[in-house]
């Protein structure tokens, strides 16, 4: 995607509207190679005027096409796309202008500029030789359109309000930096800090939606009250946030502490905050967010303010939704490579099954394997529901348990699962094998702890100690035997004492009070 600082920059260094379009045509022309570029806004009635050219500089202005007429007209009128790779000035639906000869042209391209309601113009391009177009190139210039689409947005917006030159300074600074970055949250961040200083906002916050939870999270502020960084998620259709999700409109409150569709009239009173404009952050038609806009003292809201600050809630939702695309496209990549490294530990877990030789119980095998590979799957499956490049080791505790409650325990016996003590997040690789030792700790209480006694304790605890996690799992059911020792190991402590050697850990276990208590201390990844 073509960054938008491109745009920014020119914005920033136009001294008028026509210099930025001239600016725009030329920058255009170069990124996609073209011999010519020119640039056509719409005009009342449906038709185009040329604003921004690379070659016929002394037409600007003074040439206008008609409402659905030749290519550029057809264009604008059908919002299509129109890529004519060779025979130009034979396309039927060429139009001849005086200004523009199209007999040494083979070849062009002309798309839509989208605008925040509709299409503003057209960028028509063209080129001495035929141009074999692709896919690429197609996807190339629409993505120029969509970022000339919100900057030329930006700069109308910003040199057409009262203050000028703060608006055209807040819409470059923003189209800039906030498009610069690649994460979501440095987006954010830059938003709201930007947007406060720019336009001279007490307090700007940004929420972001929650589809699974159909709410709205706040995500960023500048403020630096931590009651604010508290605040509670906004379900949809409740609040002014609420109410702007629902509508996909801008809504202005001018006194924030009467209205009564406000919640947080404290806070507001508190901070001294008056009036209030809350925007969606809308691409495509659709919203992603909002952003709210706080002022210290009674303010009306002018048409020109709100269609800039449209303009620059329409810019952040196309940086967050392509930070997000990008974060799925990564994790998509992530989650392969964890799907490939758990089939070869299940290979490996496997091989060890067949090492064994339990010819005689082929059942229990694979019902040990089945174990195994559940949980494996626990891990993937609190991965996809959690942030996906982590995933705490209480989570799986308690998953585990809830297995092993439901597909373990004989309907004879009464086993109580218990899981208690400190959290702590863990890499991929760390979850999958402390997935499987607790798995293999669990399986070994309920089916060995439990033979003769029938009601009992299953205790998970987790420790927290400076660097080292501490795990331990006992239970109150039948105690080790007196001359029990790791020795005589069968598959299941085997794997439980190779993963963790390989989490570089140690393991133990032994009668504690009349319980049997099986524990084990690692250093979590990352840690010092």
């Amino acid at each position: 995607m073509i960054p938008t600082e491109s745009f920014a920059t020119l914005a920033k260094a136009a001294a008028d509207e026509a210099s930025f379009l001239e600016a725009v045509a030329h920058y255009i022309r170069q990124k996609m190679g073209s011999t010519d570029c020119d640039i056509f806004r719409r005009i009342s009635g449906g038709g185009l005027q040329l604003v921004g050219t690379t070659h016929i500089p002394q037409s600007i202005a003074r040439l206008r096409i008609g409402r659905g007429v030749g290519l550029i007209g057809k264009c604008l009128a059908g919002n299509e796309e129109i890529v004519i790779k060779k025979g130009l000035d034979e396309d039927p639906r060429s139009q001849h202008l005086s200004d523009i000869s199209e007999e040494h042209f083979k070849s062009g391209m002309a798309f839509t500029v989208p605008g925040t309601r509709r299409s503003m113009g057209v960028v028509f391009l063209r080129s001495e030789s035929e141009w074999d177009v692709t896919e690429e190139d197609k996807s190339q210039f629409r993505a120029l359109m969509n970022e000339l689409g919100q900057a030329w947005t930006i700069y109308a917006s910003a040199f057409g309000s009262g203050s000028g030159a703060n608006k055209l300074g807040a819409a470059a600074h923003v189209a800039q930096t906030v498009a610069g970055s690649p994460y979501l949250e440095e987006i954010l961040q830059l938003l709201v800090t930007m947007t406060a200083r720019q336009f001279k906002f007490k307090v700007v916050t940004v929420r972001l939606l929650d589809e699974r939870r159909q709410e709205l999270i706040l995500r960023a502020t500048q403020a630096t009250h931590r009651a604010y960084k508290n605040k509670r998620a906004i379900k949809l259709g409740e609040s002014i946030a609420g109410r702007v999700m629902r509508e996909s409109r801008p809504i202005v409150v001018e006194d924030v502490e009467a209205d009564t569709d406000y919640v947080g009239h404290d806070l507001a009173q508190e901070q001294g905050l008056k009036s209030m404009i809350c925007l969606p952050l809308s691409i495509q038609g659709r919203s992603v967010g909002v952003i709210s806009c706080y002022t210290g003292e009674y303010h009306n809201f002018t048409e020109d303010e709100v269609n800039a600050l449209e303009a620059l809630a329409n810019q952040a939702a196309i940086s967050i939704e392509y930070a997000q695309l990008q974060v799925r496209r990564t994790l998509m990549q992530e989650m392969h490579h964890r799907v490939k490294n758990s089939l070869q530990q299940v290979a490996s877990l496997l091989r060890l099954e067949i090492g064994q030789g339990n010819a005689s119980n082929p059942t229990q095998a694979l019902t040990d394997s089945l174990g195994r590979i559940l949980a494996i799957s626990s891990v993937h499956d609190l991965l996809s529901r959690d942030d996906l490049d982590s995933v705490t080791l209480k989570s799986i505790a308690e998953s585990l348990a809830n297995h092993a409650q439901q597909s373990l325990v004989l309907p004879t016996h009464r086993i109580t699962f218990v899981t208690v003590g400190d959290d702590a997040h863990l890499d991929t690789t760390q979850a999958t094998q402390v997935a499987l030792i607790l798995n293999e700790l669990v399986q070994n209480a309920v089916e060995h702890g439990f033979k003769e006694t029938t009601e009992g304790e299953i205790h998970t605890e987790i420790t927290l100690r400076d660097t080292e996690i501490g795990v331990k799992v006992s239970n109150t059911g039948d105690p080790l035997p007196a001359d029990y020792s790791t020795l005589d190991a069968g598959l299941g402590l085997q794997i439980i004492q190779s993963l963790v050697r390989s989490l570089g850990g140690i393991f133990e276990i032994a009668s504690e009070d009349g319980r049997t208590v099986a524990q084990f201390r690692f250093v979590p990844s990352g840690a010092e």
